[in-house]
């Protein structure tokens, strides 16, 4: 039996506020593509808001997969997902910064 304590609520927070954190800097990217419309502002906002929606469906798997007795770990498809989605948040950051 799995032990009912704080970790799935933990685990839950940490996505949460992932999804959070990348959902501001998308709305900083798209404000600066909004402000100067430049054709590498407008793909990075873009390509930060697929990979925030991409992040987001994750997260709202894991949290579900979260809920039964015994979650499984994540699948290595949704782990090189997380990954991507995150390297692209990086990359929309990189970009913003020239």
């Amino acid at each position: 039996m799995r032990d009912p304590g704080a970790q799935p609520e933990r685990t839950w927070l940490a996505w949460r506020r992932t999804t959070l954190s990348c959902a501001v800097s998308v709305a900083l990217a798209a404000r600066v593509a909004l402000a100067e419309p430049s054709g590498l502002a407008v793909v990075a906002a873009g390509l930060g808001a697929l990979a925030w929606v991409g992040l987001l469906v994750t997260a709202h798997r894991r949290i579900g997969a979260l809920a039964q007795a015994r979650p499984g770990t994540m699948g290595a498809a949704q782990t090189a997902g997380t990954l991507l989605c995150v390297l692209v948040l990086i990359g929309v950051g990189g970009m913003m910064l020239v």
